[in-house]
């Protein structure tokens, strides 16, 4: 393992359980896939194989980005927050519809699908993550400090709500928290989110009271959800059949697993491979291997937060800690679905799910941390060597 590390720089650790994730990724994938091979037809191997190709973009990207120097991140955020908006616009006009959620950019050509969402939620935290580096003087102000770093998080946000409330509910709350960490004043925070509530109010009061706009495409998807987890009427059976059967998958897990391939929730459980992954992740491997799983994830933000505290400028501190915490919110998320505290959402486990677009994204913030990372081992080499050097 060591022979094969030395290529790779960075922090070690984040190494070794970002490639036991993906390696460990083909075999749940492998053995995730029947419901999707049931409803979309083809063979286990066909999913497994695309789900390779994902891989492998994924780790190229995640291998070149660590290699460059962190200040590019600096350099390219005002450009990507603005490559995202245009995005997410395209995508709100002309995106690919799936699951009754127009989410998805249709790759030409190769037949692959891309989520605007998945990218612009990376791009938006390292841009605000930026002004709050340049507006560090200016943050009691309201024109000229909070202003310009609470917008891009409007749009953006604004953006994706359409189509994805639990991904702008959550990229929004990692924003505020963001700003909480480059201390901006709580009661703008407060205000902040005070008039988001108010504003949703609004925008739901007027998509019922005219629904012929259609403001909110998805809102009665949103609002049984909610009402399918707070009903345990038993006629509501059919309604929340996907997150009893999550439930049930975690029972049925019990300490060590039904085995590799022997879970059979997962044959009735949508999005078992992504949404649901957390069920069937328990189910066939057991309670034992799921402390193991959130322990590495916890692990996996504890080297984030501490190459984020060592770095040298704020920027790269606020970019490791909103990239550790937006992990960590996902695959939190996922769980608590699966375990049915709450809510069914499209939240999937990060380095896990079957790929795609965020599994890519989730590599590029990997490479990111790691270029920081990186950046900090020469600055400690350069350091002795020049000790070393005046001992001499």
């Amino acid at each position: 393992m060591r022979e094969y590390l030395k290529y790779l720089k960075g922090d070690g650790v984040i190494w070794i359980i970002t490639l036991l994730m993906l390696a460990f990724s083909l075999v749940s994938v492998y053995s995730f896939v029947p419901i999707l091979v049931k409803i979309e037809g083809g063979t286990p191997f066909k999913y497994l194989f695309k789900h390779f190709i994902y891989i492998a973009i994924g780790l190229g990207i995640m291998y070149w980005i660590h290699k460059k120097d962190s200040k590019y991140i600096w350099q390219l955020s005002k450009f990507s927050f603005y490559v995202a908006v245009g995005l997410l616009l395209f995508t709100f006009f002309f995106g690919k519809e799936m699951n009754g959620a127009g989410r998805w950019i249709q790759v030409p050509f190769v037949g692959l699908t891309f989520q605007s969402s998945d990218f612009a939620k990376l791009a938006l935290l390292i841009y605000v993550s930026r002004l709050l580096v340049q507006k560090k003087d200016q943050l009691k102000s309201w024109k000229d400090g909070f202003w310009p770093v609470i917008l891009p998080v409007i749009v953006i946000c604004g953006l994706i709500v359409k189509d994805n409330f639990s991904t702008a509910g959550i990229l929004f709350a990692i924003s505020l928290t963001l700003l909480f960490l480059g201390k901006v004043p709580l009661t703008k925070i407060f205000l902040t989110i005070s008039s988001g509530i108010v504003l949703m109010g609004l925008v739901i009061g007027l998509h019922l009271a005219a629904p012929a706009l259609n403001l909110l495409p998805r809102y009665s998807t949103w609002e049984n959800r909610i009402m399918n987890r707070m009903d345990n009427d038993e006629d509501n059976v059919l309604a929340n059949a996907q997150a009893m059967n999550a439930e049930l998958g975690i029972y049925h897990g019990s300490i060590f697993g039904q085995g590799v391939g022997d879970g059979k929730l997962k044959e009735y459980t949508p999005e078992a491979y992504a949404d649901f992954y957390y069920s069937s992740f328990v189910e066939e491997f057991g309670l034992v291997a799921a402390i193991v799983l959130m322990l590495l994830y916890l692990i996996l933000l504890y080297r984030i937060i501490k190459i984020g505290l060592r770095a040298e400028s704020m920027f790269e501190t606020y970019t490791c800690l909103s990239i550790g915490i937006l992990l960590l919110s996902q695959a939190s998320v996922n769980m608590l679905v699966c375990t049915g505290i709450f809510p069914v959402t499209g939240q999937n486990m990060p380095l896990l799910a079957m790929g795609g677009s965020a599994l890519i994204m989730t590599c590029v913030a990997i490479g990111i941390v790691q270029s920081i990372a990186y950046k900090q081992d020469k600055g400690n080499k350069e350091e002795e060597s020049s000790n070393a050097f005046v001992s001499a």
